[in-house]
């Protein structure tokens, strides 16, 4: 072998061993870099003599980093989601908040007080803890408000951020391609490093599928796990933008297709939410499944309380000898109008009265289909969950209501709600509506009255044996049911001046052991009444028999009950329990709300309504063991991802210990090869001297 191949043989070592130096000190000083992967030179043997440098590439397992973003994407949304739940179940669980002790206050105070109905001390403390109770429901709608509020700049921060990343990778893309075009022999490190750090974001944020192109040398496509492109391998990209229907707080998320100069056409895709991952797909699961089914269920239990409260209160007489009014103060709503819907038409929402054990926490969409001199005559309603699905039955068909009539004023819906359409514009048709009628409502109700006086205790009605009786019948219960003052089918016997009419029922006359006649003041004989097997409900037993007050569905609005045996001529009074103050009848009816169903389980009327400490523990229950699920898989994807992480460092971190070992043996063979190069000059130089 001459010198000169003696010299190219060492140039292209030193050259070689040079280049493994330059890698392995990349490597050691990016020790600490996040992002980076190792990489490694190739020398491959030359076909002459000596060695040929090979591409300088990324060491990296796919799979690894595949999986390692997989978990990525489930810690991110189990992270937000656990986050947010843990939240919501530490207020509602916490012992300042609890609607179950306020509940208890407001029960014992009136046991209390039906101890003494005309101490107006413990009339005060029946107010007190129902103010008291409202508050703390306040607090946990106006909470589940304010974080609400959060999301959506949570939903903005975090769409921008991922709309950001996007168009990063899409440059990316368009540099890496053109960066291989140019260096055939290494690779961008710095580049595909960078890349891959915003992919791995872009991950944590949602779920997504990372391919290699087939066609652009270096580029990926990026899709959601449920299909839509987000990256496309020529740079191009689509980005994410946040829309609502009526519900101006309730984000949307929709994907608009971007392709730069390509087209100019734009296409927005809905996005499932639900299969989105990572976390933003779990800031939405948060908000379709815990915050708004929460915001609701604390709405409906407001709603059932305070009508029942209301309705009960108004069957008794106050302390200043009146017909009871109403506790409290329940708002109406408004509908909010949907995005198509164009001019002045409104629709306005609120709780029959009396009907607040039917009330759900469903929301309302309305379609008017009809329409008559301008105004709605019929109307579609669909019942929708809180993430906008449409509520189901038990049989799973779509709680649709199809060809509901309606008019003037306001109109009753299923689920205890009446609606109103007030606005000026004429309407043609086809105008959509939302009514959210428990959402935000527990924030709005109110006490509509400061006064201890109103708080109706007593019964309004009095009934007692005539003293002359000689039978061992006597009055057992009266029971009221209307003391409504104003209306044709649905007033009641009471004038709201302290009496009742003259020619209500005002006396009850035994014939025989087993009939009676029912007189009014002036002693005119109403009906008769022959036969009787019990001595409940005496007036009702005249209404069926004799057919008095038809087309009258609830008057004169009271009944009374006998036990014992009556005797012929024995006579029972029945009038207007004035002065009646130390009557508790009414307080003890308020105090038996407690046990009583009189809250929705769900818009299937079959079920069985819970009653409110039992509907409220339910709905901690429920988010409790959410917030504890949640947490149980945040701790596993955890150490799903740790392991992931160590798989992916195996392979594509630095180790130090590695690169120094590499850094020795480079040297030596770099020392090496420069020695052969001295060699191959000496030589070189005794020939040229040999030859002089």
């Amino acid at each position: 072998m001459s010198s000169v191949d003696l010299f190219s043989l060492a140039s292209s070592g030193v050259n070689a061993s040079s280049k493994l130096l330059q890698t392995t000190s990349n490597n050691i000083a990016n020790v600490n870099t996040d992002g980076y992967v190792r990489q490694r030179t190739e020398l491959n043997n030359s076909q002459v003599f000596g060695v040929s440098i090979g591409n300088t590439e990324r060491i990296i397992n796919q799979f690894a980093q595949n999986q390692l973003r997989r978990d990525i994407t489930l810690v991110g949304e189990l992270e937000s989601y656990s986050t947010k739940t843990s939240a919501i179940d530490n207020l509602l669980a916490g012992e300042a908040n609890s609607l179950s002790k306020g509940f208890s206050e407001f029960f014992a105070a009136l046991q209390t007080s039906a101890d003494d109905p005309t101490n107006l001390a413990s009339r005060e403390q029946v107010l007190a803890k129902s103010e008291s109770l409202y508050q703390r429901m306040r607090t946990v709608s106006d909470y589940a408000i304010e974080k609400e509020e959060e999301l959506n700049l949570e939903f903005n921060s975090m769409v921008s951020r991922a709309n950001s990343l996007i168009g990063n990778i899409g440059e990316l893309n368009k540099s890496i391609v053109m960066a291989q075009g140019n260096n055939t022999s290494d690779e961008p490190s710095a580049l595909l490093n960078e890349r891959d750090q915003a992919i791995d974001e872009l991950a944590s944020i949602m779920s997504i599928n990372v391919k290699e192109s087939q066609s652009q040398n270096g580029a990926v496509t990026i899709n959601l796990t449920s299909g839509e492109s987000l990256v496309l391998d020529n740079g191009s990209f689509n980005l994410f933008d946040l829309g609502n229907n009526a519900d101006v707080t309730y984000k949307e998320l929709t994907l608009q297709t971007n392709f730069g100069s390509q087209t100019k056409d734009e296409t927005a895709i809905n996005v499932i939410e639900s299969e989105l991952g990572g976390a933003l797909g779990g800031l939405f699961r948060f908000r379709n499944e815990v915050l708004g089914p929460a915001m609701r269920d604390v709405g409906q239990l407001a709603v059932a309380f305070a009508d029942a409260m209301n309705s009960q209160n108004k069957l008794g007489m106050d302390l200043d000898g009146q017909l009871g009014s109403d506790i409290f103060d329940i708002p109406t709503f408004s509908g909010l109008t949907d995005n198509n819907t164009v001019g002045d038409y409104q629709v306005t929402g609120r709780i029959t009265a009396g009907a607040g054990a039917e009330v759900t926490d469903a929301d309302y969409s309305i379609k008017v289909t009809n329409v008559a001199s301008g105004v709605p005559s019929e109307i579609e309603v669909t019942l929708l969950n809180a993430d906008g699905t449409v509520k189901t039955d038990g049989s799973g068909a779509p709680l649709v209501y199809s060809g509901l009539s309606v008019g003037g004023g306001f109109n009753e819906l299923p689920g205890g709600i009446e609606v109103e359409f007030d606005g000026s514009d004429t309407y043609v048709g086809g105008e959509e509506f939302l009514l959210q009628p428990t959402k935000n409502i527990a924030s709005s109700i109110s006490l509509a009255t400061q006064r201890a006086e109103d708080l109706a205790f007593a019964s309004p009605i009095r009934a007692q044996a005539d003293s002359s009786n000689l039978g061992s019948a006597n009055v057992t219960g009266v029971t009221i049911t209307n003391t409504t003052t104003t209306g044709t089918v649905e007033q009641s016997a009471f004038d709201g001046a302290g009496g009742i009419d003259t020619a209500a029922p005002a006396q009850i006359v035994f014939t025989a052991q087993d009939s009676y006649q029912v007189l009014d003041a002036s002693n005119n004989v109403l009906a008769t009444v022959s036969g009787t097997t019990n001595l409940n409900n005496l007036i009702q037993q005249a209404k069926d028999s004799a057919g008095i007050y038809s087309g009258q569905d609830d008057y004169p609005g009271y009944d009374l009950s006998l036990d014992g045996v009556p005797r012929a001529g024995d006579s029972f009074s029945i009038g207007y329990n004035t002065d009646g103050f130390n009557d508790n009848t009414n307080t003890l009816a308020i105090a038996a709300l407690q046990n009583e169903g009189l809250v929705q389980v769900s818009s299937e009327a079959s079920n069985k309504p819970r009653t409110f400490q039992d509907a409220y523990a339910s709905m901690v229950g429920r988010i409790g063991e959410d917030a504890a699920m949640a947490n149980v898989s945040l701790q596993s994807a955890e150490a799903m991802k740790v392991q992931s992480e160590n798989w992916f460092e195996s392979v594509s971190g630095v180790s130090l210990d590695e690169e120094a070992a590499n850094l020795i043996k480079y040297q030596q063979s770099y020392a090496a090869a420069a020695r052969i190069l001295s060699t191959a000059q000496e030589l070189f130089d005794t020939i040229l001297q040999s030859a002089r």
